[in-house]
């Protein structure tokens, strides 16, 4: 028998539900701005420090690892402590290191700023749409949860174009003024309108640190092994620690009586294949943002602000798609429309990598980038909704913790890989075509410049790795779709039905219930002390 513990308090004033939803997407913007704001300024940022692309990808990753490494620990924080407090308190953090960042004189500052941002926006995420599944009210929840995923998707293209002009008309420092202007109103909105709630679980010290080294190694390994070499020491030890701590935190969590994450959880189709989709979507979309505004500004010669502005298309596509996926999946199931819009992303990485080119121009990649916005749109609200129907209201931390680390790891993993695979195509490319080419030149692409025929060669060099990074892309889509075709979210979950719903169990659910379309017909999983029904 399930029983039923007290949810948080549900909000039913539709006025303040508005207000809580404004203010924690404009948390939400400030925390992925400051992903994509730095994607503007790459090529500043090279020159402006002599940097390397390694480097940069460096300063622009640091941030999402650290991001990822704290989301569960942190996630868990603020169920615990009460999410108010613990996403103010990150506001204050992140608004402080992002001004810092701005002021930065070196890439050893920069890089230690972007990490204390990354603590800050780990209290942040988790909380933004923690508040939203304990906040709504069953009807509500899905709509929220689409305008969520639509300025996690879709916002921080418009945030780059905001940085774009900031870039532009004075300079890249400038670009840390919009997510503390974000921090300063997100703080006053959260004050007025956020509701304080908590749960009274215990927290999981070993299992935090456990899941820290094995995300930091393992995107360490991704990042530097096609640089270093994937038989490199550093490589190999990396990638041991990643696979010693992986171990040890699942069998941590399997014998712990208050887990972190308690890795039985994803027997559940729902949250497996929406954090497997997650995790790949917004992977190949952090890696795809990499290489689009090199190819803007170092092949097709255009501005920080015009760049930007290409991008809007797939942005606005990709926001729209977010908002119109409930429907969508009210209808079809959430299994379909994940996989219709997996498939159409993978169709425009294939797009790109077969039509781009030097002399083509914005017009070769733009099919693939519309494509990309569509499919990419439709896929992360049902998988957003899968996650966090899959856990109780009580532990609505952890739910939205292990959404936003699925994004957030699969971020950097999307940074880490399929940039490494442009830097390693890019610099192959040129020490075929250049041989003896400065190490500057081999670098990066930004200080290809001079001579007609070394800046030729570059751009030509930058689009090989280019289509190299986005048939990788095409592969991960095409199995990312067979994995959601067969062990999809389950028809209940996929037509909006909440995991977390403690109205009473549905009919039909002992273990001899009948198959519905060939699929076995999914538990009602209700809510228990620390726990879900049925475990």
């Amino acid at each position: 028998m399930t029983v039923t513990s007290p949810p948080s308090p549900t909000v039913d004033d539709p006025r303040r539900r508005r207000a809580i939803l404004i203010a924690v997407c404009v948390a939400l913007m400030a925390v992925i701005a400051s992903v994509s704001g730095l994607n503007v300024a790459q090529q500043q940022i090279a020159l402006a420090f002599g940097a390397s692309q390694s480097t940069v990808l460096w300063i622009i990753n640091v941030y999402a690892l650290t991001l990822a490494a704290l989301l569960l620990p942190l996630g868990a924080v603020g169920d615990r402590w009460g999410r108010k407090p613990v996403l103010l308190t990150g506001l204050l953090i992140f608004g402080v290191a992002s001004a810092a960042a701005g002021l930065a004189g070196s890439t050893e500052v920069m890089i230690a700023a972007r990490l204390l941002s990354g603590v800050g926006a780990a209290m942040i995420m988790p909380v933004t749409l923690a508040v939203i599944t304990s906040t709504f009210p069953e009807s509500e929840r899905s709509r929220a949860i689409g305008v969520w995923t639509g300025v996690a998707g879709g916002g921080g293209l418009l945030g780059m174009y905001l940085s774009a002009i900031l870039v532009d008309v004075a300079s890249w420092r400038w670009l840390f003024v919009l997510p503390v202007a974000l921090v300063v109103a997100a703080a006053v909105l959260a004050a007025r309108a956020v509701p304080d709630s908590r749960e009274g679980h215990g927290f999981d010290v070993v299992g935090s640190l456990a899941s820290l080294i094995a995300v930091v190694a393992l995107i360490f390994v991704l990042h530097e092994g096609p640089v270093r070499g994937w038989t490199a020491p550093e490589t190999l030890i990396s990638l041991a620690v990643g696979v010693a701590a992986t171990t040890g935190f699942v069998g941590w969590e399997l014998r712990h009586p208050s887990p972190l994450l308690d890795v039985r959880l994803f027997r559940e189709r729902g949250l497996a294949s929406g954090s497997v989709s997650l995790l790949t979507v917004f992977g190949v979309q952090a890696g795809i943002f990499v290489v689009l505004f090199p190819y803007f500004q170092a092949v097709l010669g255009w501005s920080g602000l015009r760049s930007t502005f290409a991008m809007l298309p797939m942005a606005l596509l990709m926001m729209v798609a977010s908002g119109l996926a409930p429907r969508l999946a009210e209808r079809a199931g959430g299994r379909a429309t994940m996989a219709t819009g997996i498939a159409l992303g993978g169709a425009g990485l294939a797009l790109m990598a077969l039509l781009v080119s030097v002399d083509g121009g914005y017009l070769s990649v733009l099919p693939g980038m519309l494509a990309m916005g569509l499919g990419m749109g439709l896929s992360m609200t049902p998988s957003t909704e899968a996650i966090t129907s899959s856990l109780p209201r009580s532990r609505q931390g952890v739910a939205s913790a292990l959404n936003d680390v699925t994004r957030e790891f699969g971020t950097a993993l999307g940074v880490a890989l399929l940039g490494a695979i442009l830097s390693a195509g890019y610099r192959s490319a040129v020490d075929s075509r250049l041989p003896g080419a400065p190490e500057p030149v081999r670098g990066n692409i930004a200080n290809a410049v001079g001579d007609a025929d070394l800046v030729r060669a570059a751009r030509e060099s930058f689009v090989d790795g280019w289509q190299q990074a986005m048939w990788a892309g095409v592969v991960v889509m095409a199995l990312l779709f067979v994995y959601v075709v067969a062990r999809g979210p389950a028809p209940s979950i996929a037509r909006g039905r909440s995991a977390s719903d403690t109205r009473g169990p549905a009919p039909s659910t002992s273990p001899g219930a009948a198959r519905l379309s060939g699929e076995e017909r999914p538990r009602d999983v209700g809510v228990e002390e620390g726990g879900v029904a049925g475990q």
